[in-house]
């Protein structure tokens, strides 16, 4: 079958607020395969007839060289503005390169690299663990959800970040990086670098100043003041619950249920808000294998906290709705990419689903980016939808409190249980 003709026209330009990004302006009956070609070089779509390709390594009129000469030799009429193409005739290179050694195309390789690991973070399909601050740049451990299961540390920002080290585990990889930065280190992802999110602003369609975003006021997620948590562990041992105390240091917490199947662990040191100072498991039984497990850092509304525990102490019972339907009853605003799923709340609290991930299947915080939340709480798969939505729906009274009157009767409100005569505390 013949291939169809490339009657198309492919201009190519500085982008006019966030050089040396590139505009590439598609024309012609088959503008859709020229497109096409442009994707596989790093160009996304803007608009209609428009494409921007931003990369973090500051190579964007090398790459577009390269996409113009392919295009060309599929047939395709390619022009490119001469402010551009000085742009790509010019030899430079980084100031003050870390690597004074290589030569001009082994510093594209280096930045190739870097692009290639921001792309995947972004996409889902590098997952980051926890990051630290070395005392000179940022570090971090993650692995790859899809292909080849790998385990990494992660060293540098931006055009400088590398593959450090591997490991054949994530228990591993973890581990290792505990120890190598202790107290340094924090959980999920580094917050995103100025290029990072000017790159990310740019390839969404956005202008990469956020000037525009003045005309609506901010909205605060809620967030637990300091000393909330210890008053409600305080409490949470005062109230008739089948929970137990251990104290095994002055740092840390643990409390028990009397299944011997759930286990919760606060930890007291947990300062800054995105500390974790939380974390929950369930066991299939006694000496059974954990089912699943989350963490809760501190700046986590108490309500949130409540909301699990009580679930985990007597499952309520619960009409048929999954954590979507309450979701979309609340009014939350989906929106699904690649590789997971969001929901977002007027209040500045997110929902986020990533279908393929283990450690951090669910995830709700406080506020619409994860890389500047206010608090996280990080489920692992396994964890029953029932809870889930009974989260969503506390999460959803936080955010957007409706009248009783209109309001659907809470998930997981308390019912009648019967409780054994507690056991003595273990202190």
């Amino acid at each position: 079958m013949p291939y169809a003709s490339a009657d198309a026209h492919v201009h190519f330009a500085l982008h006019p607020d966030h050089q040396p990004a590139v505009i590439a302006t598609t024309t012609g009956p088959t503008a859709d395969a020229a497109r096409s070609h442009l994707y596989d070089h790093g160009f996304r779509s803007t608009g209609p007839t428009t494409m921007v390709l931003a990369r973090i390594d500051r190579e964007e009129p090398h790459y577009t060289a390269r996409a113009a000469e392919q295009l060309q030799r599929y047939g395709f009429t390619t022009e490119i503005d001469p402010a551009l193409q000085d742009e790509i005739d010019t030899e430079w290179t980084w100031a003050n390169h870390p690597m004074p050694w290589c030569t001009r195309d082994e510093i594209r390789e280096v930045g190739a690299a870097a692009q290639r690991i921001h792309d995947d973070i972004a996409t889902g399909h590098l997952t980051i663990h926890l990051h630290a601050d070395n005392g000179h740049t940022t570090v971090a451990v993650g692995s790859y959800t899809t292909g080849v299961r790998r385990h990494i540390h992660l060293d540098g920002e931006n055009h400088l970040r590398q593959i450090s080290t591997s490991y054949d585990t994530e228990a591993e990889a973890v581990a290792e990086f505990h120890r190598l930065y202790s107290v340094a280190v924090r959980p999920g992802p580094a917050p995103l670098t100025d290029l990072e999110q000017a790159v990310r602003r740019l390839l969404a369609g956005k202008p990469p100043s956020t000037a525009e975003e003045t005309s609506e006021p901010t909205v605060e997620p809620p967030v637990a003041e300091p000393g909330e948590h210890e008053a409600f562990l305080a409490a949470l041992f005062d109230e008739d619950r089948q929970w137990e105390r251990y104290r095994p240091s002055d740092e840390t917490t643990i409390a028990s249920h009397e299944s011997l199947a759930v286990r919760a662990e606060f930890d007291h040191e947990a300062r800054h808000r995105t500390d974790v100072a939380w974390t929950v498991a369930e066991y299939d039984g006694p000496v059974g294998e954990r089912l699943w497990h989350a963490t809760l850092t501190a700046g986590t509304p108490v309500p949130l906290i409540r909301a699990m525990l009580q679930y985990l102490d007597a499952p309520p019972l619960t009409a048929a709705y999954g954590p979507d339907d309450v979701l979309h009853d609340a009014a939350w605003h989906p929106a699904s990419h690649p590789a997971r799923t969001t929901w977002t709340a007027a209040g500045a609290i997110t929902f986020e689903h990533t279908l393929h991930a283990t450690t951090d299947r669910w995830m709700l915080y406080g506020g619409d980016n994860l890389d500047r939340a206010a608090w996280t709480i990080r489920l692992s798969a396994g964890v029953s939808h029932d809870l889930l939505a009974h989260l969503v729906s506390t999460a959803a009274d936080l955010s957007t409190p409706q009248p009783p009157s209109v309001r659907r009767p809470p998930l997981g409100a308390p019912v009648p249980v019967v409780v054994p005569q507690r056991r003595g505390w273990l202190r």
